[in-house]
């Protein structure tokens, strides 16, 4: 197998060869149970809420700032594999109103994937506005805070936008911390750069919350089937 440079080269764990081998196809078995095994992401697993977000975000006089209240839901999903490579991940929704509305102000759809192998944490993003993004950074298993970023123009952890808003407001860069808290809470800072047109200074666009969870997550489908099996291969106790 000839591991190119264009197509195979990850800007975080770039040997990818050294890392899975030369079999690209054969695909390992994982473990049933998402939750146990999501390594820093299993803190944010369930649905949590906030009134206290923070965005910052370009107007025509400058800057403004705005106060939301965010749902955020995240369900673990079954492993997924690309050959030898393997995630454990949530399904997540964003949804977030103004205080006091019923518009939806930001609504955003994506998964927060970990991949143990080579300690990495990669988020993907969907709005419905015409963007897309894939963003990622390393972790420990058991880090409390982790970082990812996403650049535009790069062919691995990019940014991509409908020709308006790319031209209007092009997101040229983003980052995420992620911090779990000891109390059980967690919170984020987002900055999406942004080159907004007619000025000549980036745009800094910042969104900050934290989130108190509201319900717990529901066991992914191979989980809670594996859970069922075990309990009918129990032996009868009843007398």
């Amino acid at each position: 197998m000839v591991w190119s440079n264009r197509g195979m080269v990850n800007p975080l764990h770039p040997d990818i060869a050294a890392t899975y081998g030369a079999d690209i196809f054969t695909e390992p078995d994982g473990e049933p149970d998402t939750l146990a095994n999501l390594g820093p992401l299993a803190a944010l697993a369930g649905t949590w809420e906030s009134a206290a977000g923070v965005d910052d975000h370009p107007v025509v006089e400058g800057s403004e700032r705005d106060a939301f209240v965010e749902r955020y839901e995240l369900q673990p999903i079954d492993p997924q594999t690309n050959g030898p490579q393997l995630f454990y991940g949530l399904r997540y929704h964003v949804h977030i109103v103004k205080p006091g509305e019923v518009e939806t102000f930001h609504d955003q759809v994506g998964y927060w994937l970990w991949e143990p192998a080579v300690e990495t944490v990669t988020f993907t993003l969907a709005i419905p506005r015409g963007q897309v993004l894939l963003a990622a950074g390393r972790a420990a298993a058991d880090a409390a805070e982790f970082t990812i970023a996403a650049q535009s123009g790069l062919e691995h952890y990019g940014i991509l936008s409908n020709p308006f808003l790319d031209a209007a407001f092009r997101t040229t860069s983003f980052t995420m911390t992620v911090t779990a808290h000891d109390d059980g809470t967690w919170s984020y800072h987002e900055e999406t750069v942004l080159l907004v047109a007619g000025r000549a200074e980036p745009y800094v666009h910042v969104d900050t919350n934290r989130l108190t969870r509201v319900a717990p997550p529901a066991p992914n489908p191979l989980a809670t089937a594996a859970a069922r099996n075990s309990s009918a291969a129990q032996p009868d106790q009843m007398s």
